[in-house]
C-alpha cells in the first residue's frame, strides 16, 4: 500500500507504467505518463492529475533556464505553471544543484581521484550550474558545449570557455527561452547536423544530460567518464559500445546500482513525503529531508578491463643525450651540437610516454596500471640546476598523473635525489609520492648477496668478510650501510663529507655494537680489502672506483644511474663481477608500451616499488627524503614477497649473466689468488690501458670544437621554438 502518490509527465512518448519506490521509509507510487512531444497534451495531463496526486513531476521540460549565474523563464513557463491549482508542480530545479554538488563530493570519497585534474565538458551547462561548480573544485580545465549543441558553432578557441560565460550567459538564455523543449533537452539519436567532435575528444569527463551526450558526442568515447542524473539499460549499452569507462549518476539509486529517476522525479518524491504539506517548495525544505538520507551516487564501470584497477605513474628522464634522440619527435636533434640539445631539452615540460598494462598481483589478484612520464633533463642538467627548477616540473608531472587517474607517483633515477629527495614535491602534489628507494635497497642487498655467494664469497665470515659502501651518507647508501653492518662484520664507509661519515659511523655502532666500521673520504686506500662494493653516488663523469685495485673475485654492485663503472672499465678486470642493482620481474604479463632499457616485464626497483604500493592499495607518501627508514625497507620486502615480485636475475651493463658466465669469473679469480704474479701482470695491463684511454680522452677534449656564446644563444632560441612547437602540436 502506497503512502504517497506521484505522477510523472514525460514530454515525449512513453508507454504508461507504474512503479513503487521507497524513500526515507515511505512507500511512493509513481505513475509514468507520456505526452507525445505535445505541450498541449502535457497541459491537459497536468489538469487531469491535479488534486489526485501528492506531486506532479515534469520530465523533459524546464520552466526556468539557468546558465552560470543567470536565470530566465522559458516562454512556456507560465502556461505550465498555471495549469496546476492544487498539486505541487516540479521540474527538478529545486533539488538538482544541491544533489549534484553532494553527489560529486560523495563520488570523490568513494573513488578517490575520480575527478582529479580531469578535463570536464558540460554537455550542456544549461541547468547544471551546481554540477559545474562541484566539478570545478577538482579541475582547472572546464568548458561548456552549449554553443556547439544549441547553435552548432565550431570548436574554435574561446567557444564554450569559462572566461566567456559571464558575458554570453544572458544573451544565450534570451535565445534559448524561445527554443522548443525538444531542442533544449533532446533524446538520444542522430542529430540532423553533426557537431564538431573536438571538445568531446579533449574532455575526460562528459557531464550533463544523457540525451545530449548520446546524441551529439562522437562514436568513440574511449576512457571517458559520463556524469548524468540517471541512466537506463539502453543508455549503458550504448555508452559501453562507445568505449565509456564509467557512468556516475547524481540522483539517489533507490536500491539500484545506478539511479533510474531524474531530478524532477526525485523532487516530486520529496514534495510528497515532506512532513508539513504546507511547507514552501524551497531548497531549505528539501535540504532538511535530504540530510536524513543515507546514500551514495551510483558508479558503474562499463569496461571489465577498467574496473577495479589501481593506477600509478612513474617519472623517468634521459640518462644521457643520446636517449633524447630515441624519441620519434626528436630524432632530428642528433644533427645538432650535443650541449645545445641537452640544455634546451631540460626546459621541456613533462611528457606522457606510455601506458603500462598487464600488471597483476600474484598474491591478491589486484590489477594495476601505470603511466610513464618523462622529463627532458639529463642527470647533468638536473644536478647543475636549482632544485626549484626540477620541483616545478615534477609537480606538473604529478598533476598530469592525477588527470590520468594515478593515485601515487614514483620518482625515477635522479629525480629522486635532487633537492630534498621528494619531500617538497609530496607537500605540493595532491597524490602520493615515493622515491622507490626502499625497494631499491632491498633488491640491491638481495642481488648483492646472491652475486657474492655465486662468486664463492662468505661475507658472514668474521675473519674475511668486508663490504665497502661508496656514497654511504646518501639516502640509499646510509640505509644500505646500516643493514649491511648487521650482516657483515667489517664495513668501510666512503663519502666526501667527514662530518656526515662520523655521524653515520656512530649511528651504526650504536645499532650494531659488534660492527667494525672504518670511514674514509676516498675509496682507493681500502678498495683492495672489500669482497663487496656498493656504489650509490650521484657523480657524473668521475671515476668512483679504481677497479684495478680490487681484490680477485670482488663483487661491485653499481646502483648509480648512469653507472659509476662503465662496461669498458669492467672489462679491465674480467675476474671482478660488476652488477647492476636488482631489477624486478613484475607479476602478470606486463607491457610497458615503451623501451625503458630492460627486458620485457622487468622494471627498475624504484618503479617496482610504485607498482607494488598500488597493488597493496597504499596510496600514501612512502619513501621520501634522505633518511630511509629501515622498517620501510623491511615492510616493502614483505610486500614484495606477498605480491609475487621476483628478482629478474643478475645483470651487468644491460646484459643478463648466466651461471656459466659467473663461474668463469670465479674460476679466473681463484687462479689469480693462487698465482699472484698473474694478478700483478693483469693489473699492470689494466693500468696501462687506463693511461692510454685517459690520454686519448684528453686529446679528444682538447680538440673539440667549442660553440661560441652568441651561436649557443641563437641556437637555444631556435631549438626551443622547434621543441615547443612539436610538443604543443602533439598535445
Amino acid at each position: 500500500m502506497a503512502d504517497n502518490k506521484v505522477v510523472v509527465l514525460h514530454f515525449r512518448h512513453v508507454e504508461p507504467y507504474t512503479e513503487m519506490v521507497s524513500l526515507l521509509d515511505r512507500e511512493i507510487e509513481i505513475r509514468h505518463v507520456g505526452c507525445d512531444g505535445n505541450l498541449d497534451v502535457m497541459v491537459a495531463a497536468i489538469q487531469e492529475w491535479d488534486g489526485k496526486v501528492d506531486a506532479i513531476a515534469l520530465q523533459g521540460v524546464s520552466r526556468q533556464l539557468q546558465l552560470g549565474r543567470e536565470k530566465v523563464m522559458h516562454e512556456e513557463a507560465e502556461r505550465l505553471t498555471t495549469a496546476a491549482k492544487i498539486s505541487p508542480l516540479v521540474d527538478g530545479s529545486g533539488v538538482r544543484a544541491a544533489m549534484e554538488r553532494w553527489a560529486v563530493r560523495l563520488a570523490s570519497e568513494a573513488q578517490p581521484g575520480i575527478w582529479a585534474r580531469k578535463r570536464v565538458l558540460m554537455v550542456p551547462g544549461l541547468n547544471h550550474y551546481g554540477l559545474a561548480q562541484a566539478l570545478r573544485q577538482y579541475t582547472e580545465e572546464l568548458r561548456y558545449a552549449d554553443p556547439i549543441l544549441f547553435f552548432a558553432l565550431p570548436g574554435a578557441p574561446g567557444v564554450g570557455s569559462e572566461e566567456t560565460l559571464p558575458a554570453v550567459a544572458l544573451p544565450t538564455l534570451n535565445q534559448l527561452r524561445e527554443f522548443p523543449f525538444q531542442r533544449l533537452f533532446p533524446a538520444a539519436g542522430k542529430p540532423n547536423r553533426p557537431r564538431t567532435p573536438k571538445p568531446f575528444e579533449w574532455a575526460d569527463v562528459l557531464a550533463g544530460d544523457m540525451g545530449s551526450i548520446r546524441r551529439y558526442a562522437p562514436e568513440k568515447l574511449k576512457r571517458k567518464i559520463v556524469v548524468t542524473e540517471s541512466a537506463t539499460e539502453a543508455d549503458l549499452t550504448d555508452l559501453r559500445e562507445r568505449g565509456v569507462t564509467a557512468v556516475v549518476t547524481t540522483m539517489p539509486p533507490l536500491g539500484r546500482e545506478l539511479s533510474h529517476i531524474d531530478a524532477a522525479v526525485f523532487e516530486a518524491c520529496l514534495v510528497a513525503i515532506r512532513p508539513d504539506s504546507d511547507a514552501p517548495l524551497t531548497e531549505n525544505t528539501y535540504l532538511n529531508l535530504m540530510a536524513e538520507m543515507e546514500w551514495k551516487p551510483g558508479i558503474k564501470y562499463l569496461q571489465p578491463e577498467e574496473a577495479e584497477i589501481n593506477r600509478f605513474a612513474f617519472v623517468i628522464h634521459p640518462l644521457a643525450t643520446h636517449y633524447i634522440y630515441k624519441h620519434p619527435a626528436f630524432r632530428w636533434a642528433k644533427y645538432l651540437p650535443q650541449t645545445l640539445v641537452e640544455r634546451v631539452a631540460a626546459h621541456l615540460p613533462p611528457m606522457y610516454l606510455s601506458r603500462m598494462t598487464g600488471i597483476q598481483s600474484a598474491g591478491t589478484g589486484q590489477k594495476v596500471e601505470g603511466f610513464l612520464i618523462t622529463l627532458g633533463a639529463t642527470p647533468r642538467e638536473l644536478m647543475r640546476r636549482d632544485p626549484a627548477f626540477v620541483y616545478r616540473r615534477l609537480i606538473r608531472a604529478a598533476r598530469m598523473a592525477e588527470r590520468l587517474g594515478a593515485r601515487i607517483m614514483g620518482l625515477g633515477a635522479f629525480t629522486s635525489v635532487v633537492g630534498d629527495a621528494g619531500i617538497t614535491v609530496a607537500q605540493k602534489a595532491d597524490i602520493a609520492i615515493t622515491s622507490g628507494n626502499s625497494l631499491t635497497v632491498a633488491a640491491t642487498l638481495e642481488t648483492a648477496k646472491q652475486a657474492v655467494v655465486k662468486m664463492g664469497g662468505r661475507l658472514e665470515d668474521a675473519r674475511h668478510g668486508t663490504v665497502m659502501v661508496i656514497g654511504a651518507t646518501g639516502s640509499i647508501g646510509s640505509v644500505c650501510s646500516r643493514l649491511l653492518a648487521q650482516a657483515v662484520p667489517n664495513i668501510i664507509l666512503v663519502a666526501p663529507r667527514p662530518e656526515k661519515l662520523i655521524a653515520l659511523k656512530r649511528t651504526i655502532e650504536s645499532e650494531t655494537p659488534d660492527a667494525k666500521v672504518t670511514i674514509s673520504t676516498t675509496a682507493d686506500d681500502y678498495v683492495g680489502l672489500a669482497d663487496l662494493i656498493v656504489t650509490t653516488t650521484t657523480a657524473i663523469n668521475q671515476r668512483i672506483v679504481d677497479i684495478t685495485k680490487c681484490k680477485p673475485g670482488a663483487v661491485i654492485c653499481d646502483i648509480a644511474r648512469p653507472p659509476d663503472i662503465t662496461e669498458e672499465e669492467a672489462a679491465l678486470r674480467p675476474d671482478v663481477l660488476v652488477i647492476e642493482s636488482g631489477e624486478i620481474l613484475l607479476p602478470g604479463n606486463p607491457d610497458f608500451g615503451f623501451d625503458i632499457g630492460l627486458p620485457p616485464g622487468v622494471a627498475y626497483a624504484c618503479l617496482a616499488e610504485t607498482a607494488l604500493l598500488a597493488m597493496e592499495g597504499r596510496f600514501e607518501d612512502y619513501t621520501l627524503g634522505r633518511n630511509i627508514e629501515i622498517e620501510r625497507v623491511k615492510e616493502i620486502y614483505r610486500l614484495y614477497k606477498k605480491h609475487g615480485l621476483k628478482l629478474s636475475g643478475i645483470r651487468s651493463h644491460d646484459k643478463f649473466l648466466t651461471d656459466e658466465d659467473i663461474a668463469r669469473k670465479r674460476a679466473l679469480a681463484d687462479e689469480l689468488r693462487q698465482h699472484p704474479e698473474k694478478l700483478a701482470e693483469l693489473v699492470a695491463q689494466a693500468r696501462a690501458e687506463q693511461a692510454r684511454r685517459a690520454g686519448r680522452k684528453t686529446a679528444v677534449n682538447g680538440g673539440a670544437r667549442k660553440v661560441r656564446p652568441e651561436t649557443l644563444g641563437a641556437g637555444v632560441g631556435v631549438l626551443a621554438a622547434i621543441f615547443g612547437w612539436l610538443y604543443w602540436r602533439r598535445r
